[in-house]
């Protein structure tokens, strides 16, 4: 088994608009995808929902200065990082499968590297 990270994606003008009655509908989307992992063999190990983008922060390093802060995400986009999961799958085919079925607007697939005391560097 291996662990992938979902990375969920989507246009924040969702929270814009959610009725009470909506938000709770898509949490369920959320539960019943939950179960969908576990029927399938799979497990999550964890996951959040993330505050809207405006309220990160960002912390970006020097070479041999001060690491600098700033409000926001690091990046501009018409999508922002809405919440994760990490899910352990026999392989990358079921990851894509379960993540094909994962109410969210986008998902990005990620294999969690392995930093083990005896792993190699990545390929």
């Amino acid at each position: 088994m291996a662990q992938y990270m979902f990375l969920l994606f989507d246009s924040e003008e969702f929270y814009d608009n959610i009725t009470p009655e909506g938000w709770q509908a898509t949490m369920k989307l959320h539960n019943a995808f939950g179960e969908a992992v576990e029927a399938a063999g799979a497990s999550i190990f964890g996951g959040a929902a993330l505050e809207r983008s405006t309220t990160a922060s960002t912390v970006k390093q020097q070479d041999g200065g001060e690491p600098i802060v700033t409000d926001g995400p690091f990046i501009e986009t018409k999508e922002a990082l809405g919440g994760f999961y990490l899910i352990e799958c026999k392989d990358l085919d079921q990851a894509l499968a379960l993540a094909k079925i994962c109410p969210s607007g986008n998902v990005e697939v990620r294999p969690v590297m392995d930093t083990s005391e005896d792993s190699t560097p990545p390929v």
